[in-house]
């Protein structure tokens, strides 16, 4: 972009009236984006939690917001001084920088001065919505994060971990460093309500506490379900495939594909502190959470 990260953060912290930075105010009403879904609703809770007034968005909720209808933006950034944004499908996606950075910026104009940004560790996708971000200026801060503990337990992947075989696009070698959504949400309710705003400008490199294939995840589900499970490795294009025999629009396939390719190739086999950093504590292992999901009745069959 034409102007640093840097140089916009040292923008966006410039005196407010009564001779105070932005960063020395609190953060007390927080807009949520996405605030039905699998990031959003736990990070509405724990700013609730927290103490925080939350306004809730969503496209059919109480407080109407909707990524595609800048209509809607205005009244659920009005009177807001920090926002959580979850862009929907991927951050990746090649329309996500545009949305991103025109929310952002109508953001600060309506005086919500501190942003934090659900983003994807190891997407390359993922940087022109992050750069569009800082350019917009204020106290921005990136979480980027791996693949969730969740996402053995809820959206698409949910059926197949319920049965006997997951079928996915990662090599059975391949280790990631799954991450919970809770600890996503605690990041984020820590980094909107830092008092000295010590997170603005930073990118936060978010993981779990351990590295572990799909199939040793898959393996603690079978555990804490008590049942056999089996992990499948594919290759990116052959899941694809299979993707377009569901139905899945081709432009979608083949953004997929693309993503599954890069981003599932090790780049991510690496753990870091940022947790620990922000919350004083370690992330929640999976094994923790595949206990707590099973006793929760996560992948019961009807």
């Amino acid at each position: 972009m034409g102007v640093s990260g840097s140089a916009m953060f040292r923008w966006g912290r410039a005196q407010l009236s009564g001779g105070m930075t932005q960063s020395e105010h609190e953060t007390r009403t927080v807009l949520v984006t996405g605030a039905t879904g699998r990031t959003g609703s736990r990070v509405a809770a724990a700013a609730r939690a927290a103490g925080l007034t939350v306004r809730a968005a969503s496209r059919s909720g109480a407080v109407p917001f909707d990524w595609a209808d800048p209509g809607t933006w205005d009244a659920a950034l009005a009177g807001a001084d920090g926002a959580y944004l979850a862009y929907p499908s991927d951050i990746g996606a090649p329309d996500a920088e545009a949305a991103v950075g025109t929310l952002a910026r109508r953001a600060m104009e309506l005086g919500v001065r501190r942003t934090v940004l659900l983003s994807a560790r190891g997407e390359d996708q993922a940087r022109p919505a992050e750069e569009a971000l800082a350019a917009a200026g204020g106290d921005w801060t990136v979480l980027r994060c791996a693949w969730f503990h969740q996402n053995f337990s809820e959206g698409p992947l949910r059926e197949q971990v319920s049965g006997p075989e997951l079928v996915f696009a990662a090599p059975p070698e391949l280790r990631e460093p799954f991450l919970d959504v809770r600890d996503i949400a605690d990041v984020t309710v820590a980094v909107l309500d830092a008092p000295d705003g010590r997170y603005a400008g930073r990118t936060l490199d978010l993981t779990g506490p351990e590295l572990l294939t799909w199939g040793e995840a898959l393996a603690a589900v079978a555990a804490a379900t008590g049942t056999a499970r089996t992990y499948l490795g594919v290759p990116a294009a052959a899941y694809g495939d299979a993707l377009r025999g569901f139905g899945v629009p081709e432009d979608e396939v083949g953004f997929l594909v693309e993503l599954f390719t890069t981003l599932l190739d090790g780049r991510n086999a690496a753990l870091s502190g940022d947790v620990a950093e922000v919350l004083g504590r370690a992330p929640r292992a999976f094994g923790e959470f595949a206990e707590e999901a099973a006793a929760a009745g996560a992948w019961k069959t009807p």
